[in-house]
């Protein structure tokens, strides 16, 4: 029978119907039998109830009719009950076939063995008489289970139900190593979860064990061609015969519940499946509350998804150089000179359009609806900034005119900087701006960017042009959350709602939900505290927190919290450490996560503080800032950042900093960062068995290292082995005009106490150092120094410099193209040399 939107169907009041659900109730029974695997289960034979009766009046059904009555009538009540038997415990599907002819999706609820799984929507098909398939995951037991789709009080309801097509589990068997995507051990794992290699038959260098404790996770770095739902299968164990359970969540929101059945102590392969965005996402197993977490994990393999770089961060955008671009205007640089425009542009090159008609052009690699242009205007006289636009073209067509400032660039004087032109040296030229064009433009679309007659800035130096397709606003997740509009938070309005969003977050909190901004802009003036909570936006080009006169971020106070898709735009025009804000700061307890995080014009971008242990911050976009972009501080413990862009900012890119208490366990790693102003691209000062591993690190203006192993600042000593692998270090290294030295694109730095700690430099590459490739100094002890496989190509001035104390052991070193020659060694340095070096 069709069911009609908000009317009861005339066909509950005909007999034939009756005498069929008579008739179906003496051949079937009143429970259907249960079937396996691939069998299809029609709904007239399952257990109907609350209204739900058999009938025949729409043609394109299988078997003998098929299910109505989930009427207005009936909400609450009308429940059709399917019996599926599973040869094991495990990850399974049911596909329902059924009909829509409302126009609009509706809805049923779906149970498993009296437990509601989720709300499930139903599209609309064509008509009444047109049938489509509907699969959703689910997880059984071993044995016979009731899968069950009903008519809920929260539900629309209004559709036709025709079959069922079970996908259970079978048995696990032993199928020896498969090719996973992704290995256990490159994950990031926290709460418990540890590397092991006591077993054997596992792929790769090791699995996880220690899952078993609530919020143990695993969390992997996905890169999707696209957004759509991916076949996953997780290779796993468990200890005994018993089944494990564990959540898969995508992206911070929980998929399902998986039940792996249990193998006995052999490795066995269990199959669902996870939507994905597309780009890079966060694909999590997770020990939540009800889970036993009794398995061991040695990886995943996500069909169809796309291999992650091999070093840096995997981005969703594509770069265009503007040198690389046709253009009529002038070129500038190469030049690394302090002070000069030229130093602080991405590979030491700009453009600069200072007459009317002139342009840089680029041709599109990729399709793109979204773009972010790095940018310098001349500031005004009072340094407080100047506007102007710039025009855009699509294929010789006016696309806009974008607005352009230098209000955020521009400071002045000496260390820590300001506002202030009258103290010259003037520096930090380069700002970006993002938009949204409006439409997709095509592979092949000619992008121009051309200082018309309305454009009325004295010049426009363009260093680079991102271009990628931005995804639509998100929606909130069907359950877990509430709308910050619905709290009293009002978006767009221009009020400060710092107040309302502190309330609102404070409420949904207490009720054990989390917090949901719609697009648009929420205007802060100080910290938006988190106690263990979960806030959520639509997306880093769609949800904004504004910042105002230099305050305004999120404050960690405790707690696991969770922080994804959104921008924090601060309002930071120069550096003051003691009254303006970060964008994100604090103590973020025990297994927190902030990801999709776009960061601009703040302070700093992240500095997080003690006892934070075990958090993964990933996919940020952290731009500039005025001080660090990352500050790891004292006795941040087992936490990671990755898969990140940090650029421009105004001290190190990314450091741990173990001022009173040891950063312990932490890494950066996968990540791309360029251009500080001050400072390295990564600072290691102090701390306890930390790494930096497969980075892409560019650009350092002055003052800096590409990376730096320091003891400088009075840190608590290094411990354990601090590693730096597999890196790639392009234009690194600069000068320190305080002490008029010039400083390595690798630096290992005994300042205020020996380095005595082990530190291993293994397979990085130094491309182009603007000094020497290895800097070892200065007046203390570096005593346990390993070099395994570096690759020093072109310096300006050693390949390797040493002016320390103490003893290293050099293999694989290759040094080509340094100005001043392979080796610089002074201070009784005892250098051990290993096979595979060459030119030193």
């Amino acid at each position: 029978m069709s069911p009609a939107p908000r009317k009861r169907s005339h066909a509950l009041r005909t007999v034939l119907p009756l005498l069929l659900s008579m008739l179906a109730a003496l051949l079937y029974g009143a429970t259907a039998t249960a079937q396996a695997a691939g069998s299809v289960l029609e709904a007239e034979s399952a257990q109907l109830s609350g209204g739900a009766a058999v009938s025949t009046e729409h043609p394109g059904y299988t078997g003998s009719g098929f299910v109505g009555g989930f009427t207005d009538a009936n909400k609450g009540a009308a429940s059709v009950a399917f019996t599926v038997h599973s040869e094991a415990a495990g990850a399974g599907s049911i596909a329902l076939r059924y009909a829509n002819g409302t126009t609009a999706t509706m809805t049923l609820s779906l149970y498993v063995n009296g437990v509601r799984l989720r709300q499930v929507s139903l599209p609309a098909t064509a008509n009444w008489d047109t049938w489509a398939t509907h699969e959703e995951a689910v997880g059984y037991r071993a044995g016979d289970n009731t899968v069950t789709w009903t008519f809920t009080t929260s539900d629309s309801g209004n559709v036709n139900l025709d079959n069922a097509t079970p996908a259970t589990p079978t048995t696990p068997t032993d199928p020896g190593p498969t090719t996973l995507t992704h290995q256990a051990e490159d994950a990031f794992f926290s709460g418990g979860a540890a590397k092991a290699t006591t077993a054997t038959g596992y792929e790769g260098s090791a699995y996880l064990s220690g899952l078993t404790a609530t919020g143990a996770r695993a969390v992997f770095s996905v890169n999707a061609p696209a957004a759509a739902t991916f076949p996953l299968s997780v290779r796993y164990r468990t200890p005994g015969s018993a089944a494990a359970t564990t959540t898969l969540q995508a992206n911070g929101t929980t998929v399902r519940r998986l039940t792996l059945p249990g193998t006995g102590g052999a490795w066995a392969t269990a199959a669902t499946d996870v939507p994905l965005r597309a780009a890079l996402n966060s694909l999590t197993l997770r020990t939540a509350t009800g889970d036993n977490g009794d398995y061991q994990l040695d990886g995943i393999a996500v069909t169809g998804s796309t291999p992650s770089g091999t070093r840096g961060a995997t981005l969703p955008y594509t770069a265009y150089e503007a040198e690389n671009g046709s253009t009529n205007a002038t070129t500038v640089g190469p030049d690394r000179t302090y002070l000069s425009v030229p130093s602080e542009a991405s590979g030491r090159k700009a453009v600069v359009l200072d007459s009317t008609g002139e342009y840089v052009r680029f041709t599109l690699t990729k399709p793109a609806n979204a773009l972010t242009l790095r940018y310098s205007l001349p500031d005004n006289a009072a340094g407080t900034g100047t506007d102007a636009t710039l025009s855009v073209y699509a294929d010789g067509t006016a696309l806009k005119d974008l607005p352009l400032s230098s209000e955020y660039s521009w400071v002045y004087g000496g260390y820590p900087y300001n506002n202030d032109p009258s103290q010259g040296s003037g520096h930090h030229f380069f700002d970006e701006t993002r938009t949204l064009l409006g439409r997709e433009l095509p592979a092949g679309t000619v992008l121009t960017f051309q200082k018309d007659a309305g454009d009325t800035a004295a010049s426009y130096t363009l260093d680079l042009v991102e271009t990628e397709s931005a995804p639509a606003a998100l929606t909130m997740p069907a359950t877990g959350f509430v709308s910050a509009t619905t709290l009293g938070v009002t978006p767009d309005d221009s009020t400060d709602d710092t107040a309302a969003l502190n309330s609102a977050l404070s409420t949904a909190t207490s009720q054990g939900k989390g917090l949901w901004l719609p697009s648009g802009t929420y205007d802060i003036s100080g910290h938006i505290d988190l106690i263990g909570a979960d806030l959520r936006g639509a997306g880093q080009w769609h949800t904004v927190l504004r910042g105002k006169n230099g305050k305004g971020g999120l404050f960690g106070r405790g707690g696991t919290s969770n922080v994804q898709d959104l921008m924090i735009a601060g309002d930071v025009s120069y550096r003051d450490d003691a009254n303006f804000d970060a964008a994100v700061e604090g103590d973020f307890g025990d297994g927190s996560t902030l990801q999709n995080l776009w960061i601009e014009h703040t302070k700093v971008g992240l500095w997080i503080d003690a006892p934070t242990t075990g958090l993964l911050a990933t996919g940020l976009r952290i731009r500039d800032t005025f001080a660090d972009g990352v500050n790891l501080h004292k006795g941040t413990a087992g936490s990671e950042v990755s898969q990140s862009s940090i650029r421009n900012t105004g001290d190190d890119g990314l450091a741990m900093f173990s001022e009173a208490q040891a950063v312990t366990d932490c890494v950066f790693r996968f990540n791309t960062v360029q251009l500080p102003l001050l400072a390295n691209t990564v600072g290691i000062y102090g701390g306890h068995a930390n790494r930096v591993e497969d980075n892409l690190l560019a650009d350092t203006v002055t003052g800096s290292a590409g990376i730096a192993i320091s003891s400088r600042f009075a840190p608590v000593p290094f411990s354990g082995t601090t590693s730096v692998l597999r890196n790639t270090l392009t234009r690194t290294g600069g000068y320190e005009p305080n002490w008029q030295s010039r400083l390595g694109a690798l630096w290992i730095y005994a300042d205020s106490s020996d380095i005595t700690a082990p530190v291993l430099l293994q397979d990085n590459d130094v491309l182009d150092s603007t000094y020497s490739g290895l800097l070892i100094s200065w007046q203390k002890n570096v005593a346990a120094l390993t070099v395994d496989g570096l690759k020093v190509d072109r310096a300006g001035s050693y390949g390797i410099e040493i002016n320390s104390a103490g003893a290293g052991t050099f293999s694989g070193v290759t040094v080509s193209g340094a100005t001043d020659g392979g080796l610089f060694a002074a201070g009784g340095f005892a250098i051990t040399r290993g096979t595979g070096n060459t030119g030193w």
